[in-house]
């Protein structure tokens, strides 16, 4: 569990998932906010589009995203870097899979947050960036929290998605579940078992420091 291949996937799961999470976090909440707060063409068809993540196959969805962003795909002639079979591939695909998390989950917080307040907020002379940060983003944290732990607790397992865009190269585009995977082929269960329990005892730990940060959240705003 401790050799420099294995420590190489540790860095870039983790490091991957967690970045995907925060980019998840802060997009997953501006999408949220369009479709509770504004009305514009095809916002149904959006909507049901979040979802798409959870409906498609993740073998389905690791395809279709080296072809986009691969050098001669869709999205990927145009970009100055290489996206496919790169660490790069590894975020855009954790990334992909990570936000209908975050959206469904400040989704209906926001819908039963009543204008009242942010109108309350406004009589006592605050702006709109005021009123959001002081206000309604308080409000909005803990769920905003919930959404990120299960985008990035998404990310740490993901295995179909990934493996398509990774590349798969050791020491550079190799996630971990792929080596668990690796080492179960070669027959080798107690290597597998040990780099799982690696992997669930960090899960549980990260789960367990945002669920108490969720707990003192909830603290402050009773008080």
């Amino acid at each position: 569990m401790s050799s420099p291949r294995v420590v190489a996937s540790y860095r870039l799961t983790f490091g991957a998932s967690f970045a995907a999470a925060l980019v998840n976090a802060f997009f997953g909440l501006i999408v949220a906010w369009v479709l509770v707060r504004y009305e514009f063409p095809f916002k149904r068809l959006i909507d049901a589009l979040v979802d798409l993540p959870f409906a498609l196959p993740t073998a389905v969805a690791g395809i279709a995203l080296t072809a986009l962003y691969a050098g001669n795909g869709w999205i990927g002639q145009f970009l100055p870097f290489k996206v496919s079979f790169t660490p790069i591939g590894v975020f855009v695909a954790l990334t992909f899979i990570g936000l209908p998390f975050v959206v469904r989950t400040v989704q209906p917080v926001l819908e039963d947050l009543h204008k009242e307040i942010e109108e309350a907020a406004a009589t006592l002379g605050a702006n709109r960036w005021q009123t959001f940060t002081k206000v309604i983003f308080p409000i909005l944290t803990p769920a905003l929290l919930t959404g990120f732990a299960l985008a990035f607790a998404r990310a740490l397992g993901e295995y179909g998605s990934v493996i398509f865009i990774a590349g798969n190269m050791p020491m550079v585009s190799e996630i971990t579940p792929l080596l668990i995977i690796t080492k179960l082929e070669q027959y080798d269960y107690q290597g597998a078992t040990a780099i799982a329990c690696v992997m669930l005892v960090a899960a549980f730990a990260l789960l367990l420091a945002i669920n108490g940060l969720q707990a003192w959240t909830r603290a402050r705003q009773g008080r």
